[in-house]
């Protein structure tokens, strides 16, 4: 369905985000305000799965504002982790000073470790996009980017699980990749090609 308004709402506190938005939606003449922006608090999210915490923050923003919203959940799934750490991947940096990704990336191995998780040691990066309407409905948009997990991590690029991460068809991990490569092969950057391709083109 093609996207009919002016003004889209990014639910999102991510300046990073709300700028890259921005960049992908100048070409056709669309304005985007992030929930920072509109005072917005961050909702709870208490779903088990990416499109249910997608559709809590798309759903609330729209309601709030009486416009279109749009947000992302994403994160990394490993396969003998029974897709662990999955909506939960941010989670596993947290510490009582703030998100330390390394620790992340050391738990995700040292369990792959403890279950002698056979090589190739699957994994995905995983986007869902949910564009959320006043009137209650919304459209999904989903993309996935299949890998492996690699140690020692390797690169300093990119953020997160990036330098454990190798891309299915590449010898180097995004933490290694070029920015602009990455973007536009990763799981967010396919998700938002579909989400551009059924709503503007």
């Amino acid at each position: 369905m093609r996207f009919a308004g002016d003004t889209l709402v990014l639910a999102t506190h991510n300046a990073g985000k709300l700028a890259e938005m921005r960049d992908l939606l100048a070409p056709f003449g669309v304005r985007v305000l992030s929930a920072a922006e509109l005072g917005l608090a961050e909702p709870a999210e208490t779903e088990a799965s990416f499109v249910g915490n997608a559709r809590i923050k798309a759903h609330a923003a729209a309601k709030a504002t009486g416009m279109s919203a749009l947000a992302d959940d994403s994160g990394i799934t490993i396969d003998a982790l029974g897709g662990a750490p999955g909506v939960y991947t941010a989670d596993w940096a947290e510490t009582p000073n703030g998100r330390d990704f390394s620790l992340a990336m050391e738990r995700a191995w040292n369990e792959l470790e403890t279950c002698q998780a056979p090589y190739p040691r699957l994994a995905q990066f995983r986007c869902t996009l949910v564009l959320a309407y006043p009137n209650g409905s919304d459209q999904v948009f989903e993309g996935c980017m299949p890998g492996q997990i690699v140690w020692p991590g390797r690169g300093l690029g990119g953020h997160g699980y990036d330098p454990i991460f190798q891309p299915e068809g590449y010898d180097v991990t995004f933490g290694e990749m070029d920015r602009w490569e990455k973007n536009r092969i990763s799981h967010r950057g396919r998700a938002f090609s579909r989400f551009i391709q059924e709503c503007f083109t």
